[in-house]
């Protein structure tokens, strides 16, 4: 059998003995990835052990017994000590108390709503994993009928992001295969193209070209650049150990004894 430990750093006071929950978990939507304690769950098992606490946060020791989805995210929301940056079961969508003994005035529909809805007041949808599209009106309707009404071919569109690959204009040509007119200098050529701008055919750098499919869920998706405390959740993984291996880790910043919020 597999042996799982895990680190975190969660809202409050954590009790200093040793805590077991063994609430049961239910998913209330595989889409957008949201569970909650509900005695028509499946058995979960996790162990709790304090580290250290500064006052305002945390650091607490996970054994879960079973691995069950969000099992120690959930277990900690219901004993009242989300984890400080959780995305998902540290919002205020949950309620007053955010969870804490499964106490939860919404129906699972109100709740995912809610969840979508402060995710959309932030501009962090995708932290949900679905885009504005994914909740329009019949964004999930797939067939096209008789009436002509389905996508066209995709078209190129112009974005403005930086970070994509090698620049293209609408018929696919590379802009260092474009000629190059007199004004136009190797140096300038060589900064577009670090910039991700493609050079016109009068020498005016425009914006970079890429090709979006409309039936593409990926291609739908707009996503923003995550602030630091999104890009790292503190919930560590410290060892695993199973019949004849064992990885272990350091532990992250977040959880020594002198770190500051």
């Amino acid at each position: 059998q597999l042996e799982k430990e895990y680190v975190c750093r969660v809202v409050g006071e954590f009790p200093e003995h040793e805590v077991v929950c063994e609430e049961p978990i239910l998913v209330v939507s595989y889409k957008v990835g949201v569970c909650r304690v509900d005695p028509k769950g499946k058995p979960c098992k996790t162990i709790f052990q304090r580290l250290s606490y500064n006052g305002r946060s945390s650091v607490v020791k996970c054994l879960p017994r079973t691995g069950r989805t969000h099992q120690i995210r959930v277990h900690l929301q219901f004993l009242g000590h989300p984890i400080v940056n959780d995305p998902i079961y540290n919002m205020e969508a949950w309620g007053p108390e955010r969870g804490r003994a499964g106490r939860v005035d919404k129906t699972d529909e109100e709740l995912l709503q809610a969840l979508v809805e402060e995710h959309r007041s932030k501009q962090s949808l995708d932290v949900l994993g679905v885009s504005e599209e994914d909740l329009a009106p019949g964004a999930a309707d797939g067939a096209c009928g008789d009436s002509g009404g389905c996508a066209g071919p995709a078209q190129a569109l112009p974005v403005s992001d930086s970070s994509a690959g090698d620049a293209k204009g609408p018929e696919g040509n590379h802009a260092a295969a474009r000629p190059l007119n007199s004004d136009t200098s190797l140096e300038t050529l060589e900064r577009n193209s670090d910039l991700g701008l493609c050079e016109n055919g009068d020498g005016r750098s425009g914006e970079k070209w890429e090709e979006k499919d409309p039936l593409c869920e990926e291609c739908r998706v707009r996503r923003r650049d995550p602030s630091p405390q999104e890009l790292v959740m503190y919930l560590h993984a410290l060892r695993y150990r199973g019949p004849g291996f064992e990885y272990c880790s350091s532990m992250p910043a977040w959880a020594t004894e002198g770190w500051q919020e």
